[in-house]
C-alpha cells in the first residue's frame, strides 16, 4: 500500500498548471489593395498583401476556378467554375466571394449556361462567357438575376471585355477562331402605313419617352488561330487580341470592326494585357519562360522580360507601376517593375495558379 499512497502524494505535490483552450489567431484583414490569384487546381482563390507579397487567406472558389472579377467597390469577387465537379461537363456556377469577411457566398446558379469562363465589370453589372452555350450573359448583383444574354454563333466563346458603360462587350471565340463585337444600337424606324406600328417597334406602339428602340447587334470579326487571350485599350478604340495558334496578335479597330494590323507574338501566347497608360502590351507565355512586351505606339518588340518559368494570367496594378504574372510551372505569381520592366519578388501559391485581378476598397 506504501507505493500507491506515496505516487499520490508526489501527484499533489506538483505545482499546477493552468489549463487554458488553444489560442486561435485572428485572420489578417484583407489589404486595400489586395492581389487575387486563383489556385486552378485547389479550387481556392487567394487573397495576397502586394506590398509584402504574402498570402493573407485562402479561400474556396467552387469547383475549376478560372477567371476573376472585382465589383467596382472592392469588397466582391465573382470566380467562374469552368468544369463540373470531378472534371466533368461544363460546369454551371458562379462563385462570390467576400473579400471583406473572407468567406465563399452562395453560387450564382447559371442554370443551361455551360463552362462559364471570362468575367468582366462594367456599369455595376458582370459579364461573362459560357463556352459550351456559345453565349455571352450579364449578371445584376443587386436583383441576383441573370438579366441579359446574347449568342455569338461562335466556337468556345471564352474570354470577355466590356466598355466602361457597358455599350460594348467583346470576346474572344477560340475555335472558331474569331471576336464578337457585341454593341447596343437603335433599330431604324421606316415609315410605316397609318396605323401601323414601325418594324422593330415594341408592342403597343413607340416608346412613350420618343426614345427609339435598342437592339444589340454581333459582328464577328475573324482573326488568328487559337485567339483567347485581349485587352480594350484605354480609350476603347482598339482591342488587342493573342493567336497562340499563329503566334500572332491581332489589332482590331473597334469602331470600324476590321483587324488594321497582324503583328508577331509568342509562340504560345496566352494572355495579352495593355499598361494603364496603353504604352506597352504584355504577352504571356504558355510554351516558353519570357514575358514579350511590345511598343503599342511602333507595334514592335520593346522587351523580353526572363520570368524562370511559363507565365499565364496578367493583372496591372492599379497605380501603373507594377504588373503581376502567374508563373503556372513554378506554381508562382511574379511582380514586374514597370519603370525597370524585371521580376522584382515572386510568391509561392498553390498548385495551378492562373487567373488575376485587382481588388481596391472604396
Amino acid at each position: 500500500m506504501l507505493k500507491p499512497l506515496l505516487a499520490i502524494a508526489l501527484l499533489l505535490a506538483l505545482p499546477r498548471t493552468a489549463s487554458h483552450p488553444p489560442v486561435r489567431r485572428q485572420p489578417a484583414p484583407t489589404p486595400s489593395p489586395a492581389l487575387l490569384v486563383l489556385e486552378k487546381e485547389q479550387n481556392t482563390l487567394v487573397i495576397v498583401d502586394p506590398a509584402t507579397l504574402t498570402i493573407v487567406a485562402r479561400i474556396p472558389a467552387g469547383d475549376d476556378p478560372h477567371e476573376v472579377a472585382v465589383s467596382d467597390d472592392g469588397r466582391t469577387a465573382w470566380v467562374t467554375n469552368y468544369r463540373g465537379r470531378n472534371g466533368g461537363p461544363g460546369g454551371s456556377t458562379i462563385t462570390p466571394i467576400d473579400l471583406v469577411a473572407q468567406k465563399a457566398l452562395t453560387p450564382i446558379q447559371l442554370g443551361a449556361l455551360r463552362a462559364p469562363h471570362g468575367v468582366a465589370t462594367a456599369g455595376g453589372k458582370l459579364y461573362f462567357t459560357a463556352e459550351q452555350s456559345k453565349v455571352v450573359g450579364r449578371y445584376d448583383p443587386v436583383t441576383n438575376t441573370v438579366d441579359w444574354v446574347i449568342g455569338t454563333g461562335e466556337d468556345r466563346t471564352h474570354m470577355v471585355a466590356a466598355s466602361r458603360d457597358g455599350a460594348v462587350i467583346l470576346t474572344t471565340n477560340v475555335n472558331s477562331p474569331s471576336v464578337s463585337i457585341i454593341q447596343e444600337r437603335a433599330l431604324p424606324l421606316p415609315s410605316a402605313r397609318p396605323g401601323a406600328a414601325p418594324a422593330g417597334a415594341p408592342p403597343g406602339g413607340p416608346p412613350r419617352n420618343g426614345a427609339a428602340p435598342k437592339d444589340w447587334h454581333v459582328t464577328n470579326i475573324t482573326v488568328g488561330r487559337g485567339a483567347e487571350g485581349m485587352d480594350l485599350s484605354p480609350d476603347g478604340r482598339e482591342l488587342w487580341v493573342a493567336n497562340a495558334g499563329d503566334a500572332t496578335i491581332s489589332i482590331i479597330d473597334v469602331a470600324a470592326h476590321a483587324v488594321v494590323a497582324t503583328i508577331p507574338s509568342t509562340r504560345s501566347a496566352n494572355r495579352l494585357k495593355l499598361t494603364l497608360d496603353g504604352r506597352y502590351a504584355f504577352v504571356s507565355d504558355l510554351g516558353g519562360n519570357e514575358m514579350l512586351v511590345i511598343d503599342v505606339k511602333t507595334r514592335k518588340p520593346h522587351t523580353r522580360i526572363a520570368m524562370g518559368g511559363n507565365s499565364e494570367g496578367i493583372v496591372m496594378s492599379a497605380d501603373g507601376t507594377r504588373a503581376y504574372t502567374t508563373l503556372n510551372s513554378k506554381d508562382a505569381v511574379a511582380a514586374i517593375d514597370l519603370r525597370t520592366m524585371t521580376v522584382v519578388g515572386e510568391l509561392k501559391t498553390g498548385r495551378g495558379p492562373d487567373g488575376l485581378a485587382w481588388a481596391v476598397r472604396h
